[in-house]
């Protein structure tokens, strides 16, 4: 019976380092060399492409000496002390130069929040980005409202041209939500100038712009109010969480109150205007009960102090292998140009559209070559993919979007986790290439 229980123990321990591997950072394992059906001399990438950036040791230590208050709710302080979530505040509003700041549940409640406080009524329409991920449109549902899409261009950005088609055709809508889908920045001064002259409220989408700089400040400035995400794929990562940042003291009011800030609990922000800003708003207005956990805000005030070593980072590694992908498969894909005027970018993951002349069976065959070598590569425009418009029957588009859907069809997606190493990113350039001359060797 030794030899049994000792085997059991083996696979036990097998286990669970295994998953504690994988929750941190995982290892590498041996590449053999060896592609689907025993193919020689193929790059094989062998890392997890989910492994979103760790929580920092100081984020860890905080979380557990909270934990052992029992103080998880951001109001349970002592009056004249700042919560977890009220210093956290105060560190993204530095960070991103607003004024203002109420931390939310979510980037999809701070979105929503947007609306609301911005005057959005029932029914009200709401300009946004036709390439985007779903909970673009779902806040506007939930807010209420009716999404209109102004195309996406090859860059993956607001096409301004449509834009102005749109408030054109739609002058009742007062709404124009703009969304930095996976970083990349539209001409924000156009889009600000065609809402200055249509009257159309802008507001932005930044979940995926933190630390992104238009003409050297941060995003969300050119908008009345902006929204930026803590989950876990993002740049700061608390599972979920969301921020809603504005210099307009009334949407700041408006927003503490519909998060939860009931009775006198708004005189227990740090980062919200004068008790006079918010009228009679805590008995006129909802609780929607979606503040932010002193437990979430733990875990993301230490991410802030790393944001800018690890921005450098991912874009040193961007950089590397954007060449590489220009030089060995410049004519068989293209990479979004950034728009003049991002003074700084952050490249957190990798997208790039496929040549014209791929069909759609070479497609499918360059994503499952992919695939087959440890490369999970999405395409926007995938059948279930969140980020296709065709996928929204809860907001669809009434108008047709052949740009937009041109693009989707050919618009590919990569993750570039941090806690990989340079020779990782070399085996996902090497995978991308491979798989491309394989797909376009199929008749």
């Amino acid at each position: 019976m030794a030899p049994l229980r000792l085997a059991k123990l083996a696979l036990v321990a097998t286990i669970f380092g295994t998953t504690q591997g994988i929750a941190t950072n995982p290892m590498k394992t041996t590449n053999s060399g060896l592609g689907m059906g025993g193919i020689k001399d193929r790059a094989y990438v062998t890392r997890d492409i989910k492994t979103p950036d760790p929580v920092p040791e100081a984020g860890v230590e905080a979380a557990v000496e909270l934990m052992k208050t029992g103080r998880l709710y951001r109001y349970n302080v002592a009056p004249g002390e700042d919560s977890m979530v009220s210093q956290t505040e105060i560190d993204v509003a530095a960070y991103t130069g607003h004024k203002y700041c109420v931390a939310l549940n979510s980037c999809g409640s701070a979105l929503m929040l947007l609306l609301k406080t911005t005057g959005l009524k029932h029914g009200g329409k709401v300009i946004s980005n036709a390439f985007t991920f779903g909970a673009v449109p779902s806040a506007i549902e939930h807010a209420g409202g009716k999404a209109v899409y102004v195309e996406s261009d090859y860059n993956h950005v607001m096409d301004v041209a449509d834009l102005e088609k749109k408030l054109t055709a739609h002058p009742d809508c007062k709404h124009v939500l703009v969304s930095h889908m996976r970083g990349k920045v539209a001409d924000m001064n156009a889009i600000k100038e065609a809402c200055d002259r249509h009257d159309a409220i802008l507001l932005e989408d930044c979940a995926h712009s933190l630390g992104v700089m238009w003409e050297g400040k941060h995003t969300g400035h050119m908008g009345i109010a902006c929204a930026i995400s803590s989950q876990s794929y993002k740049m700061i990562n608390s599972g979920e969480g969301g921020f809603l940042l504005t210099d307009d003291p009334d949407i700041a009011a408006q927003t503490a109150v519909y998060a939860g800030a009931y009775e006198g609990l708004s005189a227990k922000h740090s980062t919200v205007p004068s008790k006079e800003y918010f009228k009679d708003y805590p008995t006129s207005l909802p609780n929607y009960s979606v503040r932010m956990s002193n437990l979430a805000a733990s875990v993301i005030k230490p991410q802030l102090l790393t944001l800018q070593p690890r921005i450098e980072k991912y874009n040193r590694r961007y950089a590397k292998i954007c060449k590489t992908l220009e030089e060995k498969a410049g004519d068989m894909l293209s990479i979004p140009v950034n728009t003049p005027g991002v003074t700084q970018p952050v490249h957190d993951s990798i997208q790039f559209n496929l040549d014209k002349r791929f069909t759609p069976a070479q497609i499918e065959r360059f994503l499952q070559e992919c695939s087959d070598h440890g490369l999970p590569v999405e395409l926007f425009g995938h059948k279930s993919n969140a980020r296709n418009f065709v996928n929204w029957g809860f907001a669809p588009a009434e108008e047709p979007l052949p740009m937009t859907a041109e693009m989707l069809s050919r618009a590919c997606d990569c993750r570039m986790p941090l806690m990989w190493d340079g020779e990782d990113f070399e085996d996902m350039a090497n995978v991308i290439v491979e798989a491309l001359e394989v797909a376009l060797e199929e008749a």
